[in-house]
């Protein structure tokens, strides 16, 4: 992959941004014109936030490459990131290149149309070098299958120069959850599903209280922009999640299910497969407006705090959940590489402490022996206090050699 020829090529644009703007109402020309004015040297967040809540959100990208970087928590410099950053090229290989390769090749299916294969082939060097960009300089991220979905978006609407400053922030304060090496944070946004369920419509969840919410994942993982086809749906829609906390991704996808209740009511509750398949599959075509507007009013009448379950305390306080609730906009690229390292220690914590706990549950019958080994040992794992937890892992080990004989 040549780099550098991705890196020199004059910025496409999408093609039918020209066509658009023509057609742009009177009104719409007056809302673009507000929205530019707020983002201008003393930008107001909250005009923003409203704007892209608002029907039809941006309506066009000029405005969004303004507003999204904004959105993101950052200025963008008036230096191109794509070239300024201190040669990313020569920084080492990330683990997950070969994948994005592979990816990259699938990419730029749907949008943009009319495209020649040299525009094709441009742009596909053009993702493939945002997106190694971002990794090299956070090798801790994770490469995930439709992460190449959600940066062919950025890379469209803000350019090849401007991309990889966006999809940093976006990755490492926004979608961190589903960068770190362990699928169990994203499972864990899967899983405030059935308590908003439960809050809106009783009903609904018992139906498909047998049925996981997996379903949820792949468009969830990415922001919806693998299975929406239109680009001009999917920049809508993420003017929409960018203005909002990240928890907003699930509550919309929970407004999709209770738009679908009659169907999956015809689906009987023992059928579970039945209702994975129809459910992981979204409805075409998507009302988003009024999606949009029914999402807001769920999450303002059910707030996560609210939800049964207890399922917003089982979220850690280091995912994107919830350090994207409040004045998050502050926090910089160095807050988010802390976040990702707690969450790694939680997630090490956790495998360690079911670790302990299955070798507790096979040994259960000589626990008396030990038990005071055990005690010392699955508390210091619990806590993840190393120098304590190696002396009493070989405490353990002892006291457990000696009561079988060894």
């Amino acid at each position: 992959m040549d780099y550098n020829e991705a890196a020199n090529d004059e910025p496409a644009t999408i093609g039918t941004a020209t066509r658009d703007e023509k057609a742009m109402s009177s009104a719409a020309r007056i809302k673009s014109c507000s929205m530019l004015n707020v983002c201008g040297e003393e930008p107001d967040i909250g005009a923003l936030v409203q704007f892209a809540t608002s029907p039809n959100g941006f309506i066009n990208d000029e405005v969004r490459r303004k507003a999204w970087p904004l959105l993101l928590g950052y200025v963008p410099s008036k230096k191109t990131n794509f070239t300024a950053s201190a040669r990313w090229q020569d920084l080492p290989r990330h683990k997950d290149e070969d994948q994005v390769r592979l990816d990259v090749d699938r990419s730029f299916i749907y949008y943009p149309k009319n495209q020649s294969e040299p525009q094709l082939d441009r742009r596909k060097r053009e993702l493939s070098a945002v997106i190694t960009q971002v990794l090299r300089e956070y090798p801790m991220l994770s490469y995930f299958q439709g992460y190449h979905d959600i940066v062919q978006v950025f890379l469209l609407v803000l350019g090849v120069d401007d991309a990889a400053a966006a999809v940093s922030q976006l990755s490492l304060l926004r979608i961190r959850d589903f960068m770190l090496p362990s699928l169990e944070p994203s499972i864990a946004h899967l899983h405030l599903l059935p308590s908003i369920l439960q809050a809106k419509s009783p009903k609904l969840r018992q139906h498909l209280s047998q049925t996981q919410p997996f379903f949820a994942l792949a468009a969830t993982l990415t922001l919806y922009a693998h299975d929406i086809q239109e680009y001009s749906d999917i920049a809508r829609l993420f003017d929409f999640f960018l203005a909002h906390g990240a928890v907003v991704s699930v509550y919309f996808f929970a407004i999709i299910i209770l738009a679908r209740r009659e169907e999956l009511f015809e689906i009987p509750a023992d059928e579970p497969e039945m209702l994975h398949s129809v459910l992981s599959k979204l409805p075409k075509p998507l009302d988003l407006e009024a999606l949009i507007a029914q999402t807001v009013s769920l999450y303002q009448k059910f707030p996560p705090e609210k939800l049964p379950y207890r399922a917003w305390a089982k979220i850690s306080p280091f995912s994107v959940l919830k350090t994207t609730r409040g004045d998050y906009r502050q926090q910089t690229l160095s807050d988010g590489v802390e976040y990702f390292e707690m969450q790694v220690a939680q997630l090490h914590r956790q495998r360690m402490r079911k670790k302990a706990m299955a070798t507790l549950w096979r040994h259960r019958g000589s626990a008396g022996r030990v038990g005071l080994a055990v005690v010392v040992g699955v508390a210091a794992i619990w806590f993840g206090r190393g120098g304590v937890e190696s002396y009493a892992a070989m405490a353990f080990r002892r006291l457990w050699e000696k009561s079988r004989g060894h």
